[in-house]
């Protein structure tokens, strides 16, 4: 399962795809307080999706954050990557090394084969999936971007 952290990371992106730009930062009071995320908790996340060149930011009155891509190029892999890193999606569930020290014919892990269908499923799902597929379901439920 995914960390908090990375909950709010994904949860404040598709909030800053669908309501800020280039022209129209969002600042980070605003996303706090629509998101119900602490203030000095979501700085610190959106701070290293800026380092990691997902978001811009900009400082002062008429500052804030934007995407540093178009939502369609910005994958919810992507996002998962840069704040879980890569031992999300290679850990091996009950040993302490990771999953790719093992081969399909040798595995040391009992459940390796039976859970190494669902990995791959959930890594395709990751990376096709991008924030302007999740705003395009947004929209068509009705639901308004507010978790």
């Amino acid at each position: 399962m995914l960390s908090n952290t990375c909950k709010y990371a994904i949860r404040s992106l598709i909030y800053i795809a669908n309501y800020a730009g280039k022209e129209k930062k969002i600042g980070i009071k605003k996303i706090t307080e629509d998101l119900n995320i602490p203030s000095f908790f979501l700085g610190k996340i959106l701070q290293n999706l800026v380092r990691k060149k997902l978001l811009h930011s900009i400082k002062g009155p008429n500052g804030g954050f934007w995407l540093a891509r178009e939502p369609e190029e910005i994958s919810l892999y992507d996002i998962v990557l840069n704040v879980e890193g890569e031992g999300y999606f290679n850990n091996c569930i009950i040993r302490l090394e990771p999953c790719s020290c093992f081969t399909e014919e040798i595995s040391t892990c009992p459940i390796h084969k039976r859970f190494n269908q669902i990995r791959n499923e959930l890594i395709t799902f990751y990376q096709e999936t991008t924030l302007a597929d999740i705003i395009e379901d947004f929209e068509i439920s009705g639901e308004e971007i507010r978790f």
